[in-house]
């Protein structure tokens, strides 16, 4: 029987090389009773205390003091200042909120982000060893995912130095799991799962389900992620790795896998790129406010075609291309106001209209890659409301982009499919282990789980 969510998710993590699960073993400890007999004089009760030295070589308390600085540590709250902060961490060193006015190489640290941490090393004595300001705590720089901070450090001629520094953020894998009750957001934050991923998720498997109208009740998916940790602590999120969804009577799945002289991508489970297939929809999550075919106009009041699809979001909503392509057109045209016209592939165009403002760097002949932000939702032109107008066309012919059998890229050659093979039975056989645990009923059950990274990237 399907497992269902206990109040509190649960939660597996992928780290090291062996699988550690936690259960309740003691559910029957309940069906036990001790009964403590009843005794008519209270027992007298001995004590005995010994003296022990201690083993060399045993730090003396001193010692402890000495080499270990105390680090305290406090996150930043909303309309926090730097004096507050340096008060929560008992810093009182002279001279030190003058430096970080005026050191030009400290001015970071008064951008307080709320939920930011900031720490101070306090030597036996009282006075500062370091102080840090964990003002990026995880960014990709030139490909590497790390973490960055402001340190400030006393100097030799009782000032202070500040340094920007950065550290590589160590990466582990996490497979979860999920259900659909009322909504995808509402059923990953059941699951611990980062907002980030969810919309992976839906980038990743846009081509296969539109994510605004397809999604039902009892819906399940599984997946593997990575998770970005500096000094033990979880610092963003990495890339999904797999993924599978349960969609209806349909299962739909996708792998990261990166062929040999050839970038990464999303593939299905038979090798086919899920890259070059159509996105069923533009924005990340809205609704369907205007479906394609005649309708009544709603400002000129008169039967018309409607040429696309109407979907209704915030102004400000951002909109993504749906396909590789290369920009036709970037402008004002009349009834659909600020408007991108992309050219892809198969003498297929998509039109993007009621735009509030188009993405900065998007103009005519610029090319474009599926899921990359070209706009905003807005109400320009002839529209009631704010929404994005969505079309495509063949051939220079309106079709309905909703039952269009979208075109699919080629699958991987021979060659690659081994490796390919490869890869996939690894996380098939964590997605065996989530579907062992659903079949077994352990829904309230706190399980953790590691398993080997190696060979898993």
């Amino acid at each position: 029987m399907p497992r269902k969510h206990a109040d509190k998710p649960t939660h597996h993590y992928i780290t090291g090389g062996l699988v550690l699960v936690a259960l309740g073993l003691f559910a029957a400890a309940g069906a036990l009773a001790v009964v403590k007999p009843i005794s008519e004089s209270t027992p007298p009760v001995y004590q005995a205390r010994e003296t022990l030295s201690l083993p060399s070589p045993f730090p003396e308390p001193g010692q402890i003091a000495n080499s270990a600085p105390f680090i305290d540590e406090t996150r930043i709250q909303p309309g926090d200042t730097l004096a507050a902060l340096l008060q929560r961490l008992n810093v009182q060193e002279a001279n030190l909120q003058q430096f970080l006015i005026q050191n030009k190489d400290a001015r970071s640290i008064y951008k307080l982000y709320p939920g930011r941490t900031v720490q101070a090393a306090l030597n036996a004595d009282g006075s500062m060893k370091w102080l840090r300001y964990y003002h990026t705590p995880g960014t990709k720089d030139n490909g590497e995912f790390v973490s960055k901070w402001l340190e400030i450090r006393p100097d030799n001629d009782n000032g202070f130095v500040a340094l920007e520094l950065a550290e590589a953020t160590e990466t582990q894998m996490r497979i979860a799991e999920g259900e659909i009750v009322s909504s995808l957001f509402g059923a990953t934050d059941a699951a611990d799962i980062p907002d980030a991923i969810t919309f992976q998720m839906a980038e990743i498997l846009g081509s296969k389900i539109d994510f605004i109208r397809d999604l039902r009740k009892g819906d399940r998916f599984r997946l593997v992620y990575e998770t970005h940790s500096h000094q033990g602590k979880e610092v963003g999120s990495g890339r999904i790795l797999a993924l599978e969804f349960n969609n209806g009577k349909k299962t739909y799945d996708a792998i990261w896998f990166e062929p040999e002289n050839g970038s990464g991508g999303y593939y299905d489970f038979d090798g086919k790129s899920l890259k070059g297939a159509f996105l069923r929809n533009a924005l990340k999550f809205s609704r369907v406010s205007s479906n394609f075919g005649k309708r009544r106009h709603p400002i000129h009041g008169s039967w018309r075609s409607h040429n696309g699809v109407d979907y209704a979001a915030p102004t400000g909503t951002p909109i993504h291309a749906t396909a590789d392509g290369v920009v036709q057109f970037a402008g004002k045209q009349r009834g659909f106001g600020n408007i991108i016209i992309l050219k892809h592939k198969n003498n297929i165009t998509t039109y993007y209209a009621h735009q509030h403002r188009i993405a900065k760097g998007i103009r005519k002949g610029t090319r474009v890659e599926q899921g990359q932000l070209i706009g905003y939702v807005g109400s320009t032109g002839w529209a009631t409301g704010p929404h994005l107008h969505y079309e495509f066309r063949v051939n220079g012919k309106p079709v309905d982009p909703l039952s269009i059998d979208l075109p699919v890229a080629e699958a991987l050659t021979k060659t690659q499919m081994a490796a390919f093979q490869s890869t996939l039975d690894n996380y098939r056989n964590h997605f065996t282990l989530l579907a062992a645990l659903q079949d077994a009923g352990q829904s309230g059950i706190d399980s953790e789980m590691q398993v080997a990274q190696a060979g898993n990237n």
